[in-house]
């Protein structure tokens, strides 16, 4: 185990295995980071016109089946503190957003149990301002800590960010997530607790957790829900290739086997034309696509 936490660069490597969705094609160069000092010193070597994306379980991306030029940073092995820092709770940006919840409540802090329905790590979470359940992840922000493709880290106010519904504008460009502190009540232990409890068992319930899948496909229309729109338009079920809508959550795509990149694709495509057709709506997507096609 202890090799696999070491820092790597992997060349022509497939992102299937780094990716929810188990699909995808190979990446030119994987960096998988160790610590946030090695990972400085890796982005010092990266040439100024490389494409570089930072991606953490991969639990909002959908890598398509030719791969991706350039360089993928992955997370969730490294970056893993998670402190007490005074008013504060400091989370990297590789930890679980599930385990921010569970150490907010055993400190109780009270806040960010919504966490625990959050399938990602903080640094996604922050990327794309993750909620469930009526909450948002920068809505507890205080502090984050960036870095830029130069290695240098800056720790930046939330006042210098605009997040949206699924969106955050960066006030600077080639940035990324390297933690955050999140600005928490004080509340009770047993209280938080149980409230992550109910929040996991509605999700076990109404989720199909035992397929691979990307979370949410599409984002909730204002006033409504995308899943909403999608059993209405009867696609529950429906299928391409190996790439089905939920029968059990509309809003799920799940692989249900043998599935290609492609065929989550055009099943994403499929779902916007029939519920513009026949709801009237234009469903946004949530999940990122990036790479090039086969």
């Amino acid at each position: 185990m202890q090799a696999e936490a070491q820092s790597q660069l992997l060349k022509n490597e497939p992102l299937a295995r780094y990716t929810s969705w188990r699909v995808g094609g190979a990446a030119d160069r994987v960096f998988v980071a160790e610590n946030l000092s090695e990972l400085q010193t890796f982005m010092q070597t990266l040439d100024h016109a490389e494409t570089v994306y930072f991606i953490g379980l991969g639990s909002n991306l959908l890598v398509r089946d030719g791969g991706v030029r350039g360089t993928v940073i992955v997370m969730h092995q490294a970056l893993s503190d998670l402190r007490v820092d005074g008013q504060t709770i400091y989370a990297e940006a590789g930890v679980t957003c599930g385990k921010v919840a569970r150490f907010s409540a055993t400190e109780s802090k009270q806040g960010a149990e919504f966490l625990a329905g959050i399938p990602g790590t903080i640094g996604g979470a922050l990327a794309m301002n993750a909620g469930c359940y009526g909450s948002e992840t920068w809505n507890i922000v205080h502090q984050v800590l960036t870095i830029n493709r130069r290695g240098e880290t800056h720790v930046r106010n939330e006042s210098e960010f605009i997040p949206s519904y699924r969106h955050v504008e960066m006030p600077m460009p080639d940035e990324w997530f390297l933690g955050a502190w999140f600005k928490l009540d004080v509340g009770n232990a047993e209280v938080s607790q149980q409230k992550i409890k109910q929040l996991l068992a509605t999700r076990l319930a109404s989720q199909p957790l035992n397929l691979p899948s990307a979370g949410s496909t599409f984002r909730n229309p204002y006033g409504d829900f995308a899943a909403r729109l999608i059993e209405a338009s009867g696609l529950k079920g429906y299928q391409i290739g190996g790439a089905q809508v939920s029968p059990k959550h509309a809003n799920f795509i799940v692989n249900v086997g043998e599935c290609t990149a492609l065929d989550i694709e055009l099943l994403i495509r499929h779902i916007k034309d029939v519920v513009l057709e026949k709801q009237g709506v234009a469903l946004q997507q949530e999940v990122r696509v990036i790479g090039e096609y086969a």
